[in-house]
């Protein structure tokens, strides 16, 4: 399938974002479209240069960065940066400079080094944005149970069929463990890495459990710990903060796991058709994650204002998202007659919620009660409002 998809929010941000600062960075996991953002990006320049840092022969011509970049107008874009972090300094250099106008995009998958080298070296003067794959409002007019399926990963999106977008995750996987990571500075073996990741897909929306997990796999806690540090500062695996207070209520203080795409989250369960994944045992749970990231992302809730609420008792909320004063709280229920339960109750009294939405799988909207109601995923733009 050839459908191309333009990215109209995230090149909006990202060119105020360059308006604003010198440098910006966009970041994100391999193969989600960071090159052809950046290539929409160059088209709004009068003159614009790019660096492809997997080209032998643009590494070539940044053997001397500065007096490559130094006398480059317009918009610079450098891509997978990672690969030449001591670049920092020298943009430092040539961003300060009398008069300088010159916008430089550099974008790479991140890693603990290259967030603090740049961080470090670029103090004030880079901004950084997040690109995730598709999400629900820039594909709902083609197919939201295509996108449940196979994930927001350009590539497996478009794919010519559900097979052929199974395909591609499955080598995004390889290649992502065989080469993406060592290239990042990690050195766990890949076979390893892959058996925690195809054991963490059965942990989906669950609340992580260190020591279980390392009794399962046969390593220490503090192992397990580090692959999933690991796997979440690549992108791929997304943890969800829980949210606690001063409640006569014994609550829950360990972070929600999920695998950050549904595709990957998919694959790695051998899920390769619609009817193979309403079939299987973590159908409920796959729904509520990909719900769950399209609520986060329709909100433009940041990851720290989101969290999740349990108490020990059996209380519990998917998501609360917390932004000032205002707590908004959410259940997602893969049910077509959502009901009210005593823990929606018990949440609304305990933590003072705005209000309480309970997403469902039905076709209809309607309330359920003082401050709950009962919301049809496929009305989720139309009835929950934007922060």
């Amino acid at each position: 399938m050839s459908t191309h998809i333009v990215r109209s929010r995230h090149r909006a941000t990202v060119e105020t974002l360059l308006q604003r600062n010198p440098v910006v960075a966009i970041l994100g996991a391999r193969q989600v479209g960071k090159t052809t953002l950046s290539r929409e990006l160059m088209r709004a320049f009068p003159s614009a240069t790019r660096f492809d840092l997997e080209d032998p022969d643009d590494l070539a011509r940044l053997e001397e960065p500065k007096l490559a970049l130094a006398e480059l107008e317009g918009l610079v874009v450098i891509d997978e940066v990672q690969r030449r972090p001591e670049l920092f300094p020298v943009l430092r250099v040539l961003v300060d400079r009398a008069g300088a106008t010159t916008r430089f995009l550099i974008l790479g998958s991140a890693s603990p080094e290259l967030l603090r080298q740049s961080s470090e070296s670029l103090a004030g003067r880079i901004a950084f944005h997040y690109l995730e794959g598709f999400k629900l409002d820039e594909v709902a007019h083609i197919s939201s149970a295509r996108l449940w399926l196979r994930g927001g990963f350009p590539r497996a999106f478009l794919a010519e069929s559900d097979a052929a977008g199974f395909d591609w995750s499955r080598g995004f996987i390889a290649t992502y463990l065989e080469r993406d990571l060592p290239q990042l500075g990690f050195r766990t073996p890949a076979p390893t890495l892959h058996r925690f990741w195809r054991m963490l897909a059965h942990y989906h929306g669950q609340v992580w459990n260190g020591a279980e997990l390392a009794r399962a796999f046969g390593i220490s806690a503090s192992s397990v710990r580090r692959y999933l540090d690991m796997l979440a500062s690549t992108f791929v695996v997304q943890t969800l903060a829980p949210w606690f207070e001063n409640l006569k209520k014994r609550q829950v203080k360990a972070p929600k796991i999920y695998i950050a795409d549904a595709g990957i989250l998919h694959c790695l369960l051998g899920i390769d058709s619609r009817d193979a994944l309403l079939s299987h045992p973590k159908v409920g749970a796959s729904w509520e994650g990909f719900v769950l990231d399209a609520l986060r992302s329709h909100l433009g809730a940041r990851p720290d204002e989101c969290f999740f609420w349990a108490t020990h008792a059996g209380a519990e909320l998917d998501l609360l998202v917390v932004r000032g004063s205002r707590r908004l709280a959410f259940e997602i229920k893969r049910t077509t007659a959502p009901k009210r339960t005593r823990s929606m109750h018990a949440a609304m009294m305990s933590l003072c919620l705005e209000r309480l939405d309970v997403i469902h799988a039905g076709e209809h909207s309607f309330p359920m009660g003082s401050g709950i109601r009962a919301v049809a995923f496929s009305r989720l733009h139309e009835e929950i409002p934007k922060l």
